[in-house]
């Protein structure tokens, strides 16, 4: 998720193995399409974000990799709502159209698609109170 702009971005991998090549890939394009650079990478402490090349790229490329707390889902409870929200919504949409488990990742992006199209308070510069 980019909170400058409050857009998500979902990738579907195979293996955890792939998440370094993946990031990669992410950091390139939104730089190149957001013409800014990547200068925060948040991430809990899974392997996938604590191998030592991940860390050495981070650096390498000025990018402050900050890792939370293990089994601390508070310390990134902006990404773990949205990320409750979008299971919800595939699963909804799942089951309204009794459809397989085959279509999650279909479902999943689809969810992710109608989100980032969505307007939040905080896109439109307020907060529930003043709304």
């Amino acid at each position: 998720m980019d909170d400058f702009v409050e857009k998500t971005r979902v990738y579907f991998l195979k293996e955890k193995s792939k998440t370094f090549g993946k990031f990669k890939e992410f950091k390139i394009y939104v730089e190149k399409h957001g013409g800014f650079n990547l200068k925060k990478l948040r991430s809990n402490r899974k392997e996938e974000f604590t191998l030592n090349e991940f860390d050495k790229y981070c650096k390498i490329h000025g990018v402050k990799h900050q890792l939370t707390a293990s089994y601390t889902p508070q310390q990134n409870n902006i990404v773990e709502r949205k990320n409750r929200t979008i299971f919800e919504m595939t699963r909804s949409m799942l089951k309204a159209k009794n459809l397989p488990k085959k279509f999650w990742a279909k479902a999943v992006a689809y969810a992710v698609f109608v989100l980032n199209r969505c307007l939040t308070m905080s896109v439109l510069g307020r907060t529930p109170k003043e709304a």
